[in-house]
């Protein structure tokens, strides 16, 4: 009976040591498998922000980027950066105005044409867009009509406000109609838009240096003296300016699509020496204008 009794007790005993081994693989597994959770969501986190749409806007960005850059531009006095397309297309809204201006007061309508375009940016500056105002004209003495007040050579000066962009330019055309010290630009020749350019720096219509190149570089380039042409009845057509020779130092005029950069190349002169010898701070260049080679 007690060799019974034993014979029990043992076999209960194999029996649970055998039983309680899978318990202890089943507890380890779980322990493995938590380790690896955290592993998966830390993964599922970071997918939202490796497609962040943020990520995608500013790549898009960067690559549209050039596209624009590699249209020519011009600085405009107003601070704004125009394209070829837009002043085209400003050259189109107000060509017959400037014509009719032309007729009626005797201003090259080239020369009208070209300061609206760098006066206002093509229509975009603040001045034009706030107060049609393409031209820059201040309030000056006995200005009776509407104003608005503008950062310009002070702080918030006084410059007249139109209704319409065509008030601007017959405001322009009676600005300078009216003051004596344009007078001499009328006793040029009306198809002259070189004169004209170098006479209203003269007369101190600008204060920049490079006032008249920057002109006669947008009446060059966008034809613009084909509506003098028009007015006229004539069928001029400038001459393409290449190296001349002036007072004793080699000079060149700014062609379309010259750079500092392919002008260094082509006078075997490095970007830096260009700008010594022309006092420039900067890499600007306008259509037009003349600079030192040598």
């Amino acid at each position: 009976m007690k060799t019974k009794i034993a014979l029990f007790l043992l076999a209960l005993l194999v029996v649970g040591c055998t039983s309680s081994r899978p318990v202890v693989r089943t507890t380890t597994k779980p322990k493995v498998t938590t380790k690896k959770q955290p592993v998966t969501q830390n993964k599922s986190v970071t997918k939202p922000v490796t497609k962040s749409g943020e990520s995608k806007n500013n790549t898009s960005t960067h690559t549209s980027t050039p596209k624009t850059d590699t249209q020519v531009s011009l600085e405009a006095t107003s601070n704004v950066k125009t394209y070829a397309e837009e002043i085209q297309m400003y050259v189109d809204n107000f060509k017959e105005i400037a014509k009719n201006n032309m007729k009626t007061h005797g201003i090259p309508a080239s020369i009208t044409l070209a300061q609206g375009i760098l006066e206002s940016g093509a229509g975009k500056g603040k001045l034009a867009q706030s107060a049609n105002n393409h031209f820059g004209i201040k309030c000056h003495t006995g200005w009776t009509g509407e104003s608005v007040k503008h950062d310009d050579d002070a702080a918030q000066e006084c410059f007249r406000k139109y209704e319409h962009p065509s008030e601007s330019y017959r405001d322009h055309s009676l600005f300078l109609t009216s003051r004596t010290r344009y007078s001499n630009l009328f006793k040029l020749d009306k198809g002259d838009y070189e004169s004209w350019a170098k006479g209203l720096k003269a007369a101190g219509y600008a204060t920049d240096v490079k006032y008249p190149d920057k002109l006669i570089g947008l009446i060059e380039r966008f034809e613009l003296y084909k509506y003098d042409n028009e007015v006229l009845s004539r069928d001029f057509k400038p001459v393409k300016k290449e190296v001349i020779l002036a007072q004793g130092a080699d000079y060149y005029t700014i062609q379309q699509g010259d750079t500092l950069y392919s002008l260094s190349r082509r006078f075997n002169l490095t970007v830096d020496d260009l700008k010594k010898l022309n006092n420039m701070s900067d890499n600007a260049i306008s259509i037009g204008q003349q600079i030192k080679i040598k």
